[in-house]
């Protein structure tokens, strides 16, 4: 097969994932409330471990300069794991949404939750990933343009 009818092949393919009308993208107030939850199941668990079973107690967790890094990075690859393995996360499983690819709109590689946890952290940091969903139709974050993934709604 020629090289030029393959591309047009695969083209035509990722054009009609991304325009398929059963895909249908998940609310923003979904994926805030989505957040909280996962914010409460496994991130708050992390810093009351790293408090109290690492460290000797808020104080010490406080004074420390890399009790807070830990954190968060444990959070950032217990969260890409889930997302790597299942497309969900504790929060995206109660609300019914799943983080996939945005070409072949298949579960995610570790590396690819890593770098849209690290650009997540970005966009939060600069206030203008909060901002880009209520501009685009499907209400894509920085995060996930970054990353090359979306969410959308699971359907059972």
């Amino acid at each position: 097969m020629r090289f030029r009818k393959l591309k047009k092949q695969t083209k035509n393919k990722k054009e009609q994932l991304l325009h398929d009308k059963s895909v249908s993208y998940t609310s923003i107030p979904n994926k805030i409330k989505a957040f909280i939850t996962d914010m409460f199941m496994i991130y708050v668990p992390i810093l009351y471990l790293m408090t109290y079973v690492v460290l000797n107690g808020k104080d010490d967790f406080q004074s420390s300069n890399w009790a807070p890094f830990v954190a968060v990075s444990l959070y950032g690859i217990i969260s890409s794991i889930l997302l790597s393995k299942f497309g969900q996360t504790p929060g995206n499983k109660a609300y019914t949404m799943k983080v996939v690819d945005a070409s072949t709109h298949k579960n995610i590689s570790f590396l690819q939750g890593l770098l849209r946890f690290v650009s997540f952290l970005f966009g939060a940091t600069i206030l203008i990933g909060f901002f880009i969903p209520f501009y685009r139709k499907d209400k894509t974050s920085l995060h996930d343009i970054i990353a090359k993934t979306v969410v959308i709604e699971v359907k059972d």
